[in-house]
């Protein structure tokens, strides 16, 4: 068991932009216990088995479906589930320091799915990670497995579809908040003779996983949003969403991080 100075000692340097390698041989600690520290720099507390609703003879979805499909969508783009001390698992989810709205969402959403209805915020160099530990996670989010994302299949099982098709603009709102952004694009048109600058606001979503991409796209196409792919170097890794009505769709239910 390492005393507070040592992991408040390990932390600073992190925090300095070392890596976990050179603040590993500098103080003798495992990189993975610097990694745990990140999340929680206190010692845990004993985990406390609380009840999972995908557990027990008849699995249910999570209560609060609208905040599941939110999560989901946000755990596609920026999360990670990672083994954690004493057999439970920690949900991480990257946020942007410019987000603090972004941030406060994140935070609600673990607590309202983690079974213990708790959550915890990491700073690290320019984003903070809202962290929730439980043993559930794996249950609750079935695409935890080993690897990148874009690397094993991404697939929702039927009680996802289920809560994503009854929550469709919660999960595109989590999706965006990952891995998208609402920008202002511009292009130059000849007016009466008279070049002029346009400018209009577009949606893009951005990720390598074809199936991700797959999940957004066909999430839009229920939604009846006009979408189109933005290649760029050969790549279809971008989503556009540039028509006018589907703009405007896409800022009374998304709208821009904040």
């Amino acid at each position: 068991m390492y005393d507070m100075g040592t992991r408040e000692r390990a932390l600073a340097l992190v925090a300095q932009g070392r890596s976990l390698n050179s603040v590993s041989k500098e103080t003798g600690v495992s990189r993975s216990a610097i990694r745990c520290w990140q999340s929680r720099v206190d010692p845990l507390p004993r985990m406390q088995r609380t009840p999972c609703s995908r557990r027990g003879a008849t699995p249910e979805p999570p209560s609060n479906t609208a905040a599941y499909s939110y999560l989901l969508g946000l755990y596609l783009g920026d999360g990670c589930i990672s083994p954690g001390m004493r057999a439970g698992y920690v949900l991480r989810i990257a946020c942007a320091n410019t987000w603090p709205g972004l941030i406060e969402a994140c935070a609600a959403a673990v607590e309202a799915i983690n079974p213990s209805k708790k959550s915890n915020r990491v700073q690290a160099v320019g984003y903070v990670s809202v962290v929730g530990y439980s043993r559930h996670w794996p249950c609750l989010f079935p695409q935890h497995g080993p690897g990148k994302k874009h690397e094993r299949p991404i697939v929702l099982e039927s009680w996802q579809q289920e809560i994503v098709d009854a929550h469709p603009w919660e999960f595109i709102r989590g999706l965006v908040h990952s891995d998208g952004c609402r920008i202002t694009n511009w292009t130059e048109k000849v007016i009466a003779g008279e070049r002029k600058r346009y400018e209009y606001p577009r949606y893009f979503f951005t990720n390598v996983c074809d199936d991700i991409r797959q999940l957004y796209t066909d999430t839009l196409d229920k939604l009846g949003i006009r979408w189109t792919h933005c290649t760029r170097d050969g790549n279809p890794f971008n989503i556009s969403v540039a028509r006018k009505a589907s703009v405007a769709l896409m800022d009374a239910h998304v709208g821009s991080k904040y």
